[in-house]
C-alpha cells in the first residue's frame, strides 16, 4: 500500500505542477489545464487517503496535518474556480489566473515536502 500512496501523491505533483506551470507559462487558463488540477487534486485524495489508512491514526493535529488539509481545501477551491471561470469565460479572469494557481501550488508543496521529510526519517 505504501507504493500505491507514494505513487499517488507523486503523481499528484506531477499532474498539478503540470497545470500550474503551463498555465503560467501559456499566460491563459485553459480547459486541459483545469483538467490537470482535477487529476492532481483526485491523486493527492488517494495517496493522502492511502497513508492516513497506514497510519491507522487518520488525521493528526501537527504541522503535517493541519498544512495537509488547508493543502486539499485550497487544491479544490482552486478547481472548482477554474471551474467557474472556464464556464463563464471571463477572459480577464483566465488571463490573472495563474498568479492564484500558483500561489496554491506553493502552498500545496509544503505538506508535500513535509510528508516527504518525515517519511524518510522514519
Amino acid at each position: 500500500m505504501l507504493v500505491y500512496a507514494i505513487v499517488s501523491i507523486t503523481l499528484a505533483l506531477v499532474f498539478y505542477s503540470i497545470g500550474v506551470w503551463g498555465e503560467k507559462l501559456q499566460g491563459v487558463l485553459k480547459r486541459w489545464h483545469l483538467v490537470t488540477f482535477w487529476v492532481g487534486l483526485l491523486f493527492d485524495t488517494l495517496g493522502t487517503t492511502l497513508m492516513s489508512t497506514m497510519a491507522g491514526s487518520g488525521f493528526t493535529l501537527n504541522f503535517h496535518g493541519i498544512t495537509g488539509v488547508l493543502a486539499i481545501a485550497l487544491m479544490l477551491f482552486h478547481a472548482l474556480w477554474a471551474t467557474i471561470v472556464l464556464l463563464k469565460n471571463d477572459q480577464a479572469k483566465r488571463n490573472s489566473f495563474h498568479k492564484f494557481s500558483i500561489a496554491v501550488w506553493l502552498i500545496w508543496l509544503i505538506p508535500y515536502v513535509s510528508g516527504a521529510i518525515f517519511g524518510m526519517s522514519m
